[in-house]
């Protein structure tokens, strides 16, 4: 598993579903502050704007930008690297969303299920992703396409 998470700060780690993935072998967190840039490499960036995921993919690592949904394009233009952007197939959340802001995605996941499901979809699923996410069960029941 090779997954660099973008991370901005200013999220409270309490509300944060990747939380309990601090410290996971194979994930690495880089905090985004001020205007530091950060080298991503060559990665799969899940994006909803991108190409479906699929089997090409294989064997790229990936990244996550996390963060609310209106600062992901603020955020994304202080990274680095050669990003394929490539969105999940049409998926349903199980987290309560409960934003005031603005609407989310349609198809918006929380970062966990977003994780969870890409290296699912490209072979490689680690059912210990998601041992800390409370909505777990509800979110596997929810998406029988997404490979166990």
């Amino acid at each position: 598993m090779d997954v660099l998470i973008v991370h901005d700060p200013r999220e409270p780690a309490k509300k944060c579903s990747l939380t309990p993935l601090r410290g996971m072998p194979g994930v690495r967190f880089v905090p985004v502050t001020g205007a530091a840039r950060v080298d991503a490499g060559r990665r799969i960036w899940l994006h909803p704007e991108g190409d479906e995921l699929g089997p090409a993919d294989r064997g790229i690592g990936v990244l996550l930008v996390d963060c609310t949904w209106r600062r992901v394009s603020k955020l994304s233009k202080l990274i680095d690297g050669e990003l394929l952007q490539r969105r999940l197939p049409n998926l349903v959340t199980a987290y309560p969303r409960r934003s005031k802001l603005q609407p989310d995605p349609e198809h918006g996941l929380a970062s966990v299920e977003a994780l969870y499901a890409a290296l699912a979809l490209l072979g490689a699923p680690h059912p210990e992703l998601l041992t800390h996410y409370r909505w777990a069960a509800e979110f596997l029941a929810t998406n029988p396409s997404v490979p166990r």
